[in-house]
């Protein structure tokens, strides 16, 4: 998912921007905007980071045996030609 630590870095900053007399109601909306943001984000059709790494070391491993698969079928294939 998105950077949990991003977002709470964007509404400090939004939080320090307002006056000091302001500051609890500054509390509240930093809270409920980390809390909006986090669940819009969660609705996102996003995968985290480390799910994408398995599952281009997975693509990887495919891509290697569909490569070796390959390579057996072109021998056989031979073979076979051969044998005709």
């Amino acid at each position: 998912m998105i950077n949990a630590k991003k977002i709470e870095e964007i509404a400090k900053q939004v939080t320090e921007s307002i006056p000091p007399s302001l500051k609890n109601i500054a509390h509240d909306f930093e809270d409920k905007a980390k809390s909006v943001l986090q669940s819009k984000l969660s609705q996102l059709d996003v995968v985290t980071r480390e799910e994408f790494d398995v599952q281009t070391q997975v693509l990887l491993k495919t891509r290697a045996k569909i490569t070796e698969l390959e390579a057996k079928l072109g021998e056989l294939e031979a073979k076979l030609t051969a044998s005709e």
